[in-house]
C-alpha cells in the first residue's frame, strides 16, 4: 500500500541510522520526547530505540488521550450511566480506563449501566435517532484530531432536533500539554528531565497545521520535528532534530509534509471554533489542572451539553498510591520504572491509564518486550 510499506524499508532503516551515528556528536547527549503516543508505539514496535547511539535517548511523552483522562472524568461517566440511567456511547480504549471504587466503564456495563462502544460520534448521533425515548450520551474524549467529528455530531443534532442526545465533552489541547512539560509548578513534585527536542504530533498537526508550534521554538529554543507515524518517519525527524541541537537552531520543521501544512485544516478549525470554546482549567491525568487547555460547548449548543443537562458535577481524584503515570507522562520516569508494571499492572488487568490504551507508553513497552531493555 502507497505510504506505507515505504516507511517500514528495513534497509531504507539502516541508512538513516548510520546517518544519526555518523551525525550525533558522541561528546554530547541528545534528549527528545515524543510526544504523541502513535510515536511512541511505533518506536516500540519497530525497534526505533535499538538503531539509535547510546548517547540518543527517547523520552515518550503525554500524547495519549486516554492516558490523560483524569480518573473523575470517567466517575462521570459511569454516573451518567448509572445513576441517570443514560445510554452512554464512547471509544472502545475508554472502557477499560481504572475509575473510582474498582470500577471502570467496562464494568459498571456489568453492573447493568447501557454503556455501548462505537466507532464514530455519527454512530452515537444515529443511536440516538433510533432510540427516541432514550438520553443518548457520547463521552467525548481526545485530543485536535477527534474534536472536528465531535462538533459535526453537535451540530448534526441540531439540525435533527434531537432532544435525546448531549455530549459529555473532555477534548484537550496538545500546545498546554506542551507547555505544561517545559514550564509547570509540578516539577518540584515530578521533578524534570532534559529535554533537546520534540517529535511533533502527526494526526493532531494535519488539523492544527505547524504553526502552533512556532512558540515553543521560539520561547523555549526547542526544535520541533513533526513527523508522520511510520518507523522512517521518526527516524528521520530524530536525524532532522539532531542536525537542529548540532547547529545550534530551534525551529519547527515537518517531517510528515505529505499530509501537513503549517495552517492545517481551516475548515476543521472553523468547525471546532463555532461549537466549543476554551475552559479556563481542566484537569490532565498526571499534568493536574492547566488553564486553557481543553474545550467545552459554547453557550448557542448548551442543549447538548451533558454536564448542564445531569446533575453530574466533577471531582478530582487521586490516582492509585503505586501507580507511576504521572510520572511516566511528564517523561521524568520509564514504564519499566513503575513497581508494579508488568505485575499487578498488565494489559489485561490495568491499574493505571498508560497500561490501557495501545498508545499508552506501559502498554507498548509490555506489548512489544521492550522493558527487556536495561538503559
Amino acid at each position: 500500500m502507497k505510504y506505507i510499506d515505504e516507511f517500514r524499508d528495513g534497509d531504507v532503516a539502516q541508512k538513516i541510522a548510520a546517518s544519526i551515528r555518523a551525525e550525533a556528536d558522541p561528546t554530547r547527549n541528545y534528549h527528545f520526547m515524543e510526544f504523541c503516543g502513535g510515536h511512541t508505539h511505533a518506536i516500540s514496535r519497530y525497534g526505533v530505540s535499538d538503531l539509535l547511539p547510546a548517547n540518543v535517548r527517547m523520552i515518550h511523552g503525554p500524547g495519549c488521550p486516554v492516558c490523560v483522562l483524569p480518573i473523575g472524568r470517567v466517575d462521570q461517566a459511569i454516573r451518567l450511566a448509572l445513576d441517570e440511567g443514560v445510554t452512554l456511547c464512547t471509544y472502545g480504549d475508554c472502557l477499560r480506563v481504572p475509575a473510582s471504587d474498582s470500577l471502570s466503564l467496562l464494568k459498571a456495563k456489568a453492573k447493568g449501566g447501557d454503556i455501548r462502544m462505537v466507532y464514530s460520534s455519527a454512530d452515537a448521533v444515529t443511536l440516538a435517532q433510533k432510540n427516541p425515548d432514550k438520553q443518548v450520551v457520547f463521552f467525548a474524549i481526545g485530543f485536535e484530531t477527534t474534536t472536528p467529528p465531535t462538533a459535526v455530531a453537535i451540530k448534526q443534532a441540531a439540525a435533527l432536533g434531537l432532544k435525546n442526545f448531549s455530549v459529555l465533552c473532555c477534548h484537550v489541547l496538545t500546545p498546554s500539554a506542551i507547555s505544561s512539560i517545559l514550564e509547570s509548578p509540578e516539577v518540584r513534585q515530578w521533578g524534570t528531565v532534559p529535554l533537546d527536542g520534540f517529535v511533533g504530533p502527526a494526526h493532531v498537526s494535519t488539523i492544527i497545521g505547524s504553526r502552533p508550534y512556532e512558540f515553543f521554538a521560539e520561547e523555549y529554543r526547542k526544535p520541533v520535528v513533526i513527523a508522520g507515524f511510520e518507523p522512517l518517519d521518526v527516524m528521520q525527524a530524530i536525524r532532522m532534530l539532531i542536525r537542529q541541537v548540532n547547529e545550534g537552531r530551534a525551529e519547527v520543521e515537518n517531517e510528515f509534509s505529505r499530509a501537513v501544512d503549517r495552517d492545517g485544516n481551516l475548515k476543521a478549525q472553523a468547525l471546532v471554533a463555532e461549537v466549543f470554546e476554551m475552559r479556563k482549567h481542566f484537569e490532565w491525568r498526571g499534568l493536574n489542572v492547566l488553564p486553557y487547555s481543553a474545550l467545552r460547548i459554547r453557550g448557542t449548543f448548551a442543549e447538548f451539553d451533558a454536564e448542564k443537562r445531569f446533575p453530574v458535577t466533577y471531582a478530582s481524584v487521586a490516582d492509585h498510591k503505586a501507580c507511576e503515570c504521572g510520572a511516566i507522562l511528564r517523561g521524568v520516569k520509564r514504564p519499566q520504572d513503575c513497581k508494579i508494571f508488568g505485575t499487578v499492572c498488565t494489559p489485561e488487568n490495568s491499574v493505571g491509564s498508560c497500561m490501557v490504551s495501545s498508545e499508552g507508553a506501559c502498554a507498548a513497552h509490555y506489548t512489544y518486550g521492550r522493558y527487556k531493555d536495561v538503559a
